[in-house]
């Protein structure tokens, strides 16, 4: 009898060990599991006219995952396609689509982020505020040459212009001057050096993302064409036509890390704050939409 007590109490012993040691293996288990983390590095690239906002939203994501490194470059939209169709960058940001800069599209894979609205940069001695499209055509191609000519001051006009690269500037001149080459002037690789150059520069003209036109800095004037205002509201409905979609491509199908990155860009945190809040508009409030050719129709 006493024997058979020690037995059963030997047994029990022993199954409530295994539950214990089952239990202590259970909890490792999922601590592991909850403190796992996202890390690594990526390296995001191109547009100039993106990079504001792609800069926000990954330091905002840093933040949140301390273990990853993202390095966001400019360049612009040439060099971002080339780079991430070599492999260099993880993400290519574009203000083009692919097949605009006779890239392989059928490699590359396209998350479009948000819309981007483009116009003239003005210094404020110019004295304008506003030109009609044909007499915008005739700064940029070097047939005005005093802004008096198109109801301005007495001053002469400087161009600045982007690189044969830049999305910006393609975008600019397919869209603000009809596919009319710019005559030369002063060329620059950012978009910030554009904006200080115009600033700085009595009668400078050039050309820049919406989101470089702060609220409160006077430095340079956001010019109207035909007396439409460069906003969201003209842009979203189709009135003011200087704008593109803002792309972020990769070679192929991202790598996990990248494809949580991107999938953040597309989340409501930053398509409804971040994208607004840097002078961006989320594609999807567009009443219209552009092909690669560039031939605009409502959604």
């Amino acid at each position: 009898m006493k024997k058979k007590s020690l037995l059963s109490m030997g047994m029990m012993l022993a199954l409530s060990l295994i539950l214990v040691l089952g239990a202590c293996g259970n909890g490792s288990s999922s601590a592991d599991s909850s403190s796992e983390s996202l890390s690594g590095k990526i390296t995001v690239g191109g547009s100039t006219a993106l990079q504001p906002l792609a800069a926000q939203a990954a330091k905002d994501f840093m933040e949140k995952n301390p273990g990853v490194q993202i390095d966001v470059q400019g360049g612009g939209s040439g060099a971002g396609l080339t780079e991430v169709s070599s492999g260099n960058f993880d993400i290519g940001m574009s203000d083009l689509f692919a097949e605009e800069k006779g890239v392989d599209a059928s490699a590359l894979k396209d998350y479009k982020v948000g819309v981007v609205g483009m116009t003239a940069a003005v210094n404020p001695k110019a004295g304008v505020k506003n030109l009609s499209r044909e007499d915008l055509k005739k700064v940029f191609t070097g047939k005005v040459k005093n802004w008096k000519e198109v109801g301005g001051k007495n001053v002469k006009i400087t161009l600045v212009n982007r690189p044969d690269g830049s999305g910006t500037r393609a975008t600019f001149d397919k869209f603000a001057l009809d596919g009319e080459t710019p005559a030369e002037g002063i060329t620059q690789d950012s978009t910030n050096t554009v904006k200080k150059i115009v600033a700085e520069t009595p009668g400078a003209i050039g050309y820049m993302a919406l989101s470089y036109f702060t609220e409160g800095d006077d430095s340079v004037v956001k010019l109207s064409i035909d007396g439409v205002e460069a906003n969201e509201e003209n842009i979203t409905a189709g009135k003011f036509p200087v704008w593109a979609y803002e792309h972020m491509y990769t070679k192929g199908e991202p790598k996990p890390l990248v494809k949580a990155f991107l999938d953040y860009m597309l989340s409501d945190e930053v398509q409804s704050k971040a994208v607004p809040a840097q002078g961006y508009i989320s594609e999807a409030k567009m009443a219209v939409q552009r092909d690669a050719k560039g031939e605009q129709s409502n959604k």
